[in-house]
């Protein structure tokens, strides 16, 4: 099946003032900001702009082929994207400017922003999501316990001191927590800059505490949020969402859906089918009911305790989490064992109810599982020809006992095919 690349081969002869924006485009250019465009694109104050074919110039005249497609982050085929993009005629000549790619480890954060002028007068504000940096994926495990991350805060403060007065036409987007920093930037932002917001992107981002999703002004922006996710979504379940959201067929299984690349495309807009996976569904009410039994404080110990470990094994990228391969895990294992006893309690204590909470969410869906099967065989049972027919026919789980030494959830089973349901989630 197509994919990004396909679609720039199929679609990049055709400008926007021929084909208008559409959300195949959207991840093309949420895409871009990952790439390393420091010394290449103007930073916020600075004159001038370059374009896509330019950039794409100066940035493989300064990185190896081989170098680049070693690297462990999914996100390394943006540099490729962006090679596909400069041979195009719809993006070649598009602006970039306003470029951003700041990594704090004081404030435990990672923040990259790029924007992108089309041809049709548009701007494209793209957030990036998580990079290769372990700051970066702390920032995201910081969600979880704070109402508001310093990246949210940078993306809001973007918005207002970026936007120009003559932007009359600005989409804003992201990929992974690019999506959450573009919601949240687009909700927080000033008023006269959200009137100019045509479209919002989440592109399998994740979503915000109730308290954000509840608020006045994330009701004001909710008809111009998109959120996009994978069949498999991982990330994009986090948290809560109240948009109504597309649901992308990809071609990869499990957390490797949340590579953008491995979205099917189908001419100008993606391939969805009509539900999120069920062990997506499992997955997320596991860790939402898991999360929420902890408490605020106990939360943010254990990722204080696991970013710490990392830190003091030398661990800074993702990169050198793979690479570092026993040796560095050792370290890590020696590390638990000098964490106080209150701490070691808390995490016995956090994996016992993961687990427990886990084992709850499966036995329920096993439950409604086998009661919608039931529920099914019984309205079959009931078109038959007469009342005493249906009431002698008819299956309930007490009558099903000695099947096979069991009860009739054997039979059930045996029905589904030991599948648990296709639930119609949220959309």
């Amino acid at each position: 099946m197509s994919n990004l690349m396909d679609y720039l081969d199929w679609r990049g002869d055709l400008t926007f003032r021929e084909a208008p924006f559409n959300e195949v485009d959207n991840l093309i250019l949420a895409q871009l900001v990952y790439v390393e465009f420091a010394g290449i694109v103007p930073a916020p104050g600075e004159e001038g702009t370059i374009t896509v074919k330019e950039a794409c110039e100066l940035f493989f005249a300064a990185h190896d082929r081989k170098e680049i497609m070693e690297r462990v982050s999914m996100t390394k085929t943006a540099a490729f994207v962006l090679e596909k993009m400069a041979q195009t005629e719809r993006f070649c000549n598009a602006q970039l400017f306003g470029y951003i790619n700041d990594i704090s480890k004081e404030e435990q954060s990672q923040f990259s922003v790029v924007c992108v002028r089309l041809d049709d007068k548009s701007i494209y504000v793209s957030f990036s999501g998580t990079d290769n940096t372990i700051v970066g994926w702390r920032e995201n495990f910081n969600m979880g316990y704070l109402s508001e991350t310093p990246g949210q805060l940078k993306a809001v403060d973007y918005l207002n001191h970026m936007v120009k007065e003559d932007w009359k036409k600005i989409r804003v987007g992201g990929h992974s927590k690019g999506g959450n920093l573009s919601v949240y930037a687009s909700v927080k932002c000033d008023r006269n800059i959200q009137k100019r917001i045509v479209k919002v992107y989440s592109n399998d981002g994740p979503g915000f505490s109730e308290e954000m999703i509840q608020s006045k002004e994330y009701q004001w922006m909710l008809p111009k949020i998109k959120t996009i996710l994978p069949e498999s979504s991982i990330v994009g379940m986090l948290l809560e969402h109240q948009e109504k959201f597309e649901v992308v067929k990809s071609s990869q299984s499990g957390i490797q859906q949340h590579d953008a690349m491995s979205w099917e495309v189908l001419g100008n807009h993606f391939v969805y089918v009509e539900e999120v996976a069920p062990q997506s569904i499992l997955l997320d009410e596991t860790m939402k009911k898991w999360i929420f039994q902890l408490t605020k404080e106990q939360r943010e110990e254990i990722v204080d305790t696991v970013f710490s470990m990392l830190d003091d094994a030398k661990i800074y990228t993702v990169d050198d989490f793979y690479n570092s391969k026993w040796k560095k895990v050792q370290e890590l294992m020696k590390a638990k064992s000098k964490l106080s006893s209150e701490t070691q309690e808390l995490f016995s204590q956090a994996l016992r109810m993961l687990w427990k909470t886990g084992n709850q969410t499966v036995k329920k869906s096993v439950k409604q599982a086998v009661l919608e099967k039931v529920e099914e065989a019984n309205s079959l049972f009931s078109t038959d020809k007469s009342k005493k027919s249906m009431k002698s026919s008819k299956i309930t789980l007490k009558s099903n006992r000695g099947i096979n030494g069991s009860d009739g959830k054997n039979r059930c089973f045996r029905q589904m095919g030991r599948q648990f349901p296709r639930k119609k989630f949220k959309r």
